[in-house]
């Protein structure tokens, strides 16, 4: 356990470090160019999601992400707009993205982690769009452009940061030759063509369009302004789905997670946190999440729901007035995806990697056929 925790604690290092990297490049570009405080959220957002899919890429897949990721961002800044001016036609094309993201996962590896960019600013989109900043931060949202820069930016930081991590290792392995290297990653076993149809993919895209889809409407219906809340949640919960029970967990961990969360963060806000105090506890939030979010996930939602009542604080909102309105929208959301996921062509459970799975058993039967090669002692 000591040793994970080292270990989990020196990754979140890092990524910290590349996060407060792009940040600052982020406030400089600001106050240069006179752009709007989303460019530092969108900044964050971007970093922490992209530094652990970029841990142990190649450099083809950095290339890919390099393109592809700016390219997701800028149109994610004109699908801001498009929530903004037409909700119910943002809210078609959103949920659409999310969907074939997942569904492009047939074509292969690469399509996965292409799919996989893709969703990266879609998320960072619904941290603080602008229709859920309050009147005063809605003055003018960053452009397609800046955002692509953005996302550039991101991209260089956290390249940086894990290339400068690794060079001890490297420099050592070319000083020393003959040492011998620590055992990589085994590789993954060939995937067979499931047999199952419709495909695991599109079943997967089908609930995450039919979760998303869903909060969208209630989200917008039940809570105005505040419709993020449940469709981050039904994203979050459905993404990356194992099966029922998968889902199911990970709705109930998000759901106490973000309990927690939003609790300190209203203690926080109760003992006078703003200002440049709430930026820094934004930090450590995050910090401490990406530390515990290897345990268990709900240690993620309560960090990442502590750091976004403390942003919309320091943006004038009240996290003390939002607490029931907030655990509302997270519920609600969560309780969509885990029904998508349970009655609209539920996928089977599949094993998690590193745990063996448990083979089943049939009894035999009188009217049973011998196995192949055993002879029939009749």
């Amino acid at each position: 356990m000591t040793a994970k925790l080292i270990r989990h604690a020196y990754e979140a290092a890092l990524t910290m470090t590349a996060v407060l990297l792009c940040y600052t490049l982020a406030l400089w570009l600001e106050g240069a160019v006179g752009l709007h405080p989303d460019v530092l959220v969108l900044a964050v957002a971007l970093t922490v999601t992209l530094a652990g899919p970029q841990r142990s890429a190649d450099p083809r897949q950095r290339l890919t992400a390099l393109v592809l990721l700016p390219v997701a961002a800028g149109l994610c800044a004109l699908l801001a707009r498009l929530l903004s001016a037409h909700y119910t036609l943002g809210a078609a094309v959103f949920t659409a993205g999310t969907a074939l993201a997942i569904w492009i996962r047939r074509y292969g590896p690469a399509a996965t982690k292409a799919g996989t960019l893709v969703t990266l600013p879609l998320v960072a989109l619904l941290v603080v769009p602008g229709p859920a900043l309050p009147p005063a931060a809605r003055s003018g949202l960053v452009n397609w452009g800046w955002s692509a820069l953005i996302g550039v930016l991101a991209c260089g930081s956290v390249w940086l940061v894990q290339g400068l991590a690794d060079l001890p290792g490297a420099l050592r392995a070319r000083r020393h030759p003959d040492d011998p290297r620590p055992a990589g990653p085994a590789p993954a076993p060939a995937r067979r063509a499931s047999r199952l149809r419709p495909r695991p993919s599109t079943r997967m895209a089908l609930q995450m369009a039919a979760g998303v889809g869903a909060a969208f409407a209630l989200g917008r219906l039940l809570l105005d302004h505040h419709w993020p809340w449940p469709v981050l949640t039904a994203y979050v919960t459905a993404a990356g789905n194992r099966g029922r029970t998968d889902v199911l967990r990970k709705g109930i961990e998000r759901f106490v997670g973000a309990c927690g969360g939003t609790l300190l963060a209203t203690g926080a806000a109760a003992a006078g946190a703003s200002g440049r105090l709430a930026v820094v506890l934004v930090f450590v939030a995050l910090a401490v999440a990406l530390w515990l979010r290897p345990f268990n996930y709900a240690y993620w939602a309560a960090g990442l729901t502590t750091a976004l009542s403390l942003l919309l604080g320091y943006f004038g909102q009240d996290a003390r007035e939002l607490l029931p309105t907030r655990l509302e929208g997270i519920a609600v959301g969560a309780a969509l995806a885990v029904a998508a996921a349970w009655w609209l062509l539920p996928v089977p459970r599949r094993p998690v990697p590193g745990r063996p799975a448990v083979p089943r058993t049939r009894r035999p039967t009188a009217h049973r056929a011998p196995p192949e090669g055993e002879q029939n002692p009749r």
